[in-house]
C-alpha cells in the first residue's frame, strides 16, 4: 500500500482537472477508498458521470451542484461494489439520465466463482449493491456519445466481474483496476484473479496519458504502473508457493506467513487475497485442493 498523503481535495467539490472534466470526491474516506470515491464529470452543458458513489445525500447534492444548468446525458458505472454504484439510482430518477455499466452484481462471472457462490460463499467483503441493475447494458468495447466527448467502454474484470473501464481521448478512466495509492483487491467470489491478470495484460497494450482511479490521485505514468501492477501479483504468486514449498497449505495459514506487517483489521482481505492466488494457481494446474473448493480448502502443490 501506498497511500498519497498530498491527494486530499476538498470533499463535495467540482474541481477541473483538465478541459471537460471536473472530479468531486465523495464522503467516504476509509482504508479501503482511501480519501473517498472519485466521481467523475465529462463534457460540458451535457455530461456523463461516472462513478456517482455511496449512498451519501451530501454527494448527491454534490453532483447536483456541480451540473447545475446542464444535463446529465448518462450515468456510467465501473463496477457494483457499495462505494461506487448506490447513488445511481437515486441521481437516475433526479436527472432522468439512464444508468449505463456491464450488467448487475452477478454479470461475467467465471465458471469457478459461479460454483464458489452456489456452494455458499458470500461477497469478497468490500460490500456488494445487491439490489443494482442498470437500464442499459454496455458491451464490451462499445461508445457512448454527447455533444463534445466519446467514451469507450472496456471490459476489465477482475476485481469485481462487472468492472468496466471507460476511455476518453488519451484517458482511461481505472475504476478500481488500476490506482495509485494501493494495489487493487482480487477477492473471491466477486473478484478473480486470472480475470484480473487477462484485464491488465489487455490495459498494458494501450497508450494513455492518464488514469484517473476510482480513489486517490490521478496516475501521471501509466504504464509504468500497470508494469509493477502486473510484477506485484507474479510477486505474491512467487511467495505463496515459495511459502508452499511441498508443504499442505490453506489460505489462512499462507496469508499469516506473507503479510507480516499489516494491522490485524485487514488480515481477513489480505487472507482472500491469497485465496484468489490459490484458485488462479489451482485453475492453471500448479497446484491441486482438497474438495470442494472454499476459503478453508488445504492446498498442495503438484
Amino acid at each position: 500500500m501506498t497511500m498519497d498523503a498530498e491527494f486530499n481535495p476538498p470533499v463535495g467539490v467540482a474541481e477541473t482537472l483538465a478541459p471537460g472534466l471536473r472530479r468531486i470526491l465523495a464522503p467516504n474516506p476509509s482504508p479501503m477508498t482511501w480519501r473517498g470515491t472519485n466521481t467523475y464529470i465529462i463534457g460540458q452543458g451535457h455530461v456523463a458521470l461516472i462513478d456517482p458513489g455511496p449512498d451519501s445525500p451530501a454527494h448527491l447534492q454534490a453532483i447536483l451542484t456541480a451540473t447545475r444548468g446542464e444535463t446529465i446525458n448518462a450515468i456510467l458505472v465501473t463496477h457494483s461494489h457499495t462505494d461506487h454504484s448506490p447513488l445511481a439510482r437515486p441521481l437516475a430518477k433526479i436527472s432522468g439520465a439512464p444508468v449505463l455499466a456491464y450488467g448487475d452484481s452477478q454479470a461475467g462471472r467465471s465458471q469457478i466463482m459461479r460454483k464458489l457462490v452456489a456452494a455458499g460463499m458470500t461477497g469478497g467483503g468490500e460490500g456488494i449493491d445487491a439490489d443494482f441493475k442498470p437500464d442499459q447494458i454496455l458491451r464490451d468495447s462499445e461508445t457512448i456519445h454527447g455533444p463534445d466527448w466519446c467514451l469507450k467502454a472496456l471490459w476489465t474484470p477482475g476485481h469485481m466481474a462487472n468492472h468496466l473501464c471507460f476511455a476518453w481521448n488519451d484517458v482511461l478512466f481505472t475504476g478500481d483496476h488500476v490506482m495509485g495509492w494501493a494495489s487493487s483487491l482480487v477477492s473471491p467470489p466477486d473478484g478473480d484473479l486470472t480475470q484480473f491478470m487477462a484485464s491488465c495484460a489487455r490495459i498494458k497494450l494501450r497508450k494513455d496519458r492518464v488514469y484517473h482511479a476510482g480513489h486517490g490521485a490521478p496516475v501521471m505514468d501509466p504504464a509504468k504502473r500497470i508494469k509493477w501492477l502486473i510484477s506485484h501479483r507474479l510477486k505474491r504468486e512467487s511467495q505463496i508457493l515459495a511459502q508452499m514449498d511441498g508443504k499442505e497449505s490453506t489460505a489462512r495459514s499462507l496469508t499469516a506467513q506473507i503479510y507480516t506487517d499489516i494491522p490485524a483489521a485487514l488480515m481477513p482481505a489480505a487472507e482472500r487475497n491469497v485465496f484468489a492466488h490459490l484458485i488462479d494457481l489451482a485453475s492453471r494446474g500448479l497446484i491441486a485442493a482438497d474438495q470442494p473448493l472454499y476459503l478453508g480448502s488445504k492446498f498442495s502443490q503438484l
